[in-house]
């Protein structure tokens, strides 16, 4: 067999395992979503040390997932109870792997005490605002967490390389940043920003998993295209905000996200790290005896309000 016959059989031989380790990451995630059914996991499974070498063995990922899910309940738990204020930033390419971290972070909290936030682009109206201006509204309450899935930073990567803002404009964004950041860490807001970083390659192997899987396609817009053909020029603008930004008071966290299951283990781990946060001692629930009415008699429903038995 001749030389290029060999590459050439390599190189479909690791772009399949790709398209493997992807097809089970799919499965994984339901795997995740699943385990929530379960009423009793294992004790050993949540009370396990954190830590230590992942294999491409997705129960040993899944099991540590949970490990550090059941931290992030516990954190959840002691930033209510302080009234602490925490915002997470993740930032980073398209199809590096930010809304997967985001989901599994917030998959087991208590959604009352954290919100999600991916603004749309800028109405009419925002755009006269002040740039900063619609991302305060919403900075956290005393015992909130908030999750920006992008956030005031599109100014120094989308904007500035897609032309949407002018010069001025990116200038003064990257002067008023620093002290805007420091502005929030002094009201007493902890914050955290996270940059996902992944390689061209596998942005490239991303975008052709969406294209051809019909339940990822939307997930690929014209933006993302956009950004494929000016990978150099996002390049430079992130190297531009890093050198201006990385600041004492919020400085900028970095997750290698090749791996999407590592990226995600030790985005969270590392969270839970700097966060000073404590078990806090919860009072213990029993469950009271349910009442009962000797005349009470429970109606039928009515046959019409029942959906079709379509599935038995």
């Amino acid at each position: 067999m001749k030389n290029w016959e060999k590459k050439k059989i390599k190189s479909f031989q690791s772009d399949y395992q790709k398209i493997y380790n992807s097809i089970l990451d799919d499965m994984d995630e339901e795997m995740e979503l699943s385990d929530e059914d379960e009423d009793s996991p294992d004790r050993s499974l949540i009370e396990a040390p954190v830590g230590g070498c992942i294999t491409d063995n997705s129960l040993s990922y899944l099991k540590e997932l949970l490990r550090l899910q059941v931290q992030l309940v516990r954190m959840q738990e002691w930033v209510k109870h302080t009234g602490y204020k925490l915002v997470i930033l993740f930032e980073g390419r398209d199809a590096a792997g930010k809304g997967g971290v985001i989901k599994r972070i917030t998959q087991r909290l208590n959604p009352r005490h954290f919100k999600v936030v991916a603004l749309n682009a800028p109405s009419e109206k925002e755009k006269t605002q002040w740039y900063f201006q619609r991302y305060i509204a919403h900075l956290p309450s005393a015992g909130e967490m908030v999750l920006f899935d992008r956030s005031w930073y599109n100014r120094a990567g989308v904007e500035k390389v897609m032309g949407f803002c002018t010069k001025e404009e990116y200038k003064e964004f990257l002067n008023t940043v620093p002290e805007f950041e420091r502005m929030i860490t002094r009201s007493g807001i902890h914050l955290v920003k996270y940059w996902f970083s992944i390689s061209d390659e596998e942005q490239e192997f991303r975008f052709n998993c969406r294209i051809n899987d019909p339940l990822k396609r939307w997930k690929l817009s014209p933006m993302d295209l956009e950004s494929r053909i000016r990978w150099e020029q996002y390049t430079k603008a992130k190297e531009v905000m890093f050198a201006k930004t990385h600041i004492k008071e919020a400085p900028w966290f970095v997750v290698p996200a090749v791996d999407k299951k590592l990226a995600r283990l030790n985005c969270i781990s590392h969270l839970l790290s700097i966060v000073p946060y404590e078990e806090i001692s919860m009072p213990r629930v029993v469950l009271p005896q349910r009442k009962h009415d000797e005349n009470y008699r429970r109606n039928p429903t009515p046959k019409e309000l029942i959906i079709p038995a379509k599935y038995t």
